[in-house]
């Protein structure tokens, strides 16, 4: 189950600590089958003129585009990034983004997701678009 969730996902097979979104201090903020939404701080996650990178963009879209992708997969099954794009219209310098997920389509085998990343004066910073593949679980590894 992911953190926070009421209804099945996958269980993730690496500690919070491991994964990159707790890195880059990613947190979710709310979990439904039609909105996942996570907030990102700028520090930290900066490229060197101070802007927030380019890449942080992209892993906060993934991050929460996969989410929303494994709420859809259900317990039983799994969802893997297959292609995420990412426009960057403006620089955020400061304060936090915040990254909203909706469905775009959602299959039996791929679901694709938008992802509107605003900054603090909920201007859209970033538009980014995530389809994952929804594969079985593997087996689990002895």
């Amino acid at each position: 189950m992911l953190s926070g969730t009421d209804g099945p996902a996958a269980t993730p097979t690496v500690s919070e600590q491991e994964q990159l979104g707790s890195r880059m201090g990613i947190r979710m903020t709310e979990y439904a089958p039609d909105r996942v939404v996570g907030v990102m701080p700028v520090s930290g996650n900066r490229q060197p003129y101070g802007l927030l990178h380019g890449g942080a963009n992209a892993v906060l879209a993934e991050q929460l585009g996969s989410i929303a992708a494994a709420l859809h997969a259900g317990a039983d099954r799994i969802a893997v990034g297959l292609e995420l794009s990412c426009t960057h219209h403006r620089a955020a310098t400061e304060g936090n983004v915040t990254g909203v997920a909706t469905p775009l389509h959602r299959g039996g085998s791929t679901a694709t997701y938008e992802i509107v990343i605003t900054d603090e004066q909920d201007r859209r910073t970033c538009s980014a678009r995530l389809t994952c593949l929804i594969r079985e679980k593997p087996p689990a590894s002895e």
